[in-house]
């Protein structure tokens, strides 16, 4: 496919993304009431994320509790959040004064009580809905009337978390992305119960501490990671097709991402996703295509990065990778169980294949009402996976495309998903969406 007109414009694009994102903080018009007012905040959970997004409303000068079960984990998070501004003020990135306040508005406990001073509770506790919804019943317990309750979820449904409250009006997700200090997007999911001034609340939060925030509907990995997740799958599709996972990493390098998704899927961890693949496969439809390479690499004891071994190997413990043919012995036998002669994929085809598997998913997303405008998809995808902003995002990309490249596109992708493919009305995308 030829390369899309607007390569080389990148001025206009990145004022694309920035109308987009001060779009994307603009709700509906049947949501614009006034927020609710936030003062202190509670966190739930004193692990990285939960000490990241804590760092955040520090630094955005709000009264924190940071709430622990036990006094050791606590005294972790504690001292990870410390140990971030006296860093910032040894890097002469912050002065000792504004880190000496911003310390001193930090207050931690174990007590579930001291939730009653929070007006904005945010959980950030391990990934698993039955943990989540505990933790929901005991913030029920003691959270003051009309506190805003926030669930930091990344594919769990909101409204399942919330039917855990005699109050589900007061709950939101807010998917925040780590480190979450550091990265800017803030996804704020509308749960069927949701009030407005609650969703209203979610979004002045994330402006107030520095996020770009987008509105998402309550679906399954919401905007960011339902279109990552179609997306990886069409990279593990080329897998048993032909490529090895450093041509795939390559091509779409090339294209201008930071990192390859195999290369990213080492850094976070193989477990991750084999995790949710297991939740996932009761449900599975069996006449839908699935790689099970990932899974036999975490069965191999590959689990990325952490165990010097995934998708590729790290030599002692390096962060350099390397080619394995241990993976490539993995890769062939995929590709023979399912009788494919594999083939050379060239970088183009490859980041056809990737790309229109991400716009085809977002213009799925946009049918549903899962994402309100065009725009805040490429918000989502340039904030937070890694998107090249030089390429504007997926609809962006899209738009620059005639209209035979897409159907091709389609088409193609079609042939390769194969039974369960669900085509999007790419139309969505093409123009802006109607406030409403």
């Amino acid at each position: 496919m030829t390369e899309p007109s607007h390569i080389g414009q990148v001025p206009d694009v990145l004022e694309y993304l920035a109308q987009a994102q001060r779009e994307a903080v603009v709700p509906p018009l049947r949501l614009r009431v006034a927020p609710r007012a936030v003062g202190t905040v509670a966190i739930i959970g004193a692990g990285t994320m939960g000490s990241g997004i804590a760092i955040a409303a520090l630094t955005a000068e709000f009264d924190l509790i940071l709430l622990e079960q036990d006094e050791a984990a606590l005294a972790k998070g504690v001292a990870r959040i410390t140990d971030h501004f006296r860093g910032r003020v040894a890097a002469g990135k912050l002065d000792a004064t504004s880190a000496g306040k911003a310390i001193a508005r930090l207050s931690f406990t174990t007590d579930w009580a001291e939730l009653a001073r929070a007006d904005l509770v945010i959980e950030a506790v391990f990934e698993d809905l039955a943990v989540k919804q505990q933790v929901f019943r005991r913030i029920d317990e003691h959270a003051r009337a009309h506190a805003v309750l926030a669930t930091n979820t990344s594919y769990l449904d909101v409204d399942a978390i919330a039917s855990a409250t005699s109050r589900p009006q007061d709950v939101l997700g807010l998917h925040f992305f780590s480190p979450a200090h550091v990265m800017k997007l803030l996804e704020v999911v509308q749960g069927k119960a949701t009030s407005a001034d609650v969703l209203a609340t979610g979004m002045a939060f994330g402006v107030a501490i520095g996020k770009s925030p987008v509105l998402t509907g309550n679906a399954f990995g919401f905007i960011g990671n339902r279109i990552y997740n179609a997306y990886r799958r069409q990279c593990e599709f080329m897998l048993e097709d032909g490529a090895w996972p450093e041509d795939v990493d390559s091509a779409l390098t090339d294209f201008g991402f930071a990192m390859g998704p195999f290369a990213v899927a080492d850094l976070s961890g193989l477990d991750i996703a084999w995790r949710m693949r297991k939740a996932q496969a009761a449900t599975r439809d069996a006449r839908e295509r699935y790689v099970g390479i990932l899974d036999e690499l975490c069965e191999l004891g590959r689990l990325g990065r952490k165990s010097a071994a995934g998708y590729y190997a790290y030599p002692d413990g390096k962060r350099e990778q390397s080619t394995d043919p241990i993976v490539r012995e993995v890769i062939a036998r995929s590709s023979a169980a399912r009788g494919i002669t594999r083939r050379h994929l060239t970088p183009a085809e490859i980041c056809d294949r990737a790309l229109f598997a991400m716009v085809n998913e977002a213009a799925l997303l946009m049918a549903e009402g899962v994402a309100a405008r065009p725009g805040d998809i490429d918000v989502v995808m340039t904030q937070g996976y890694g998107f090249p902003r030089g390429r504007g995002g997926p609809v962006y990309w899209a738009r620059q495309l005639s209209a035979d490249q897409i159907s091709q596109g389609l088409a193609g992708l079609a042939r390769h998903v194969g039974h369960g493919f669900v085509s999007g009305d790419i139309a969505l995308l093409l123009k802006d969406r109607n406030d409403s």
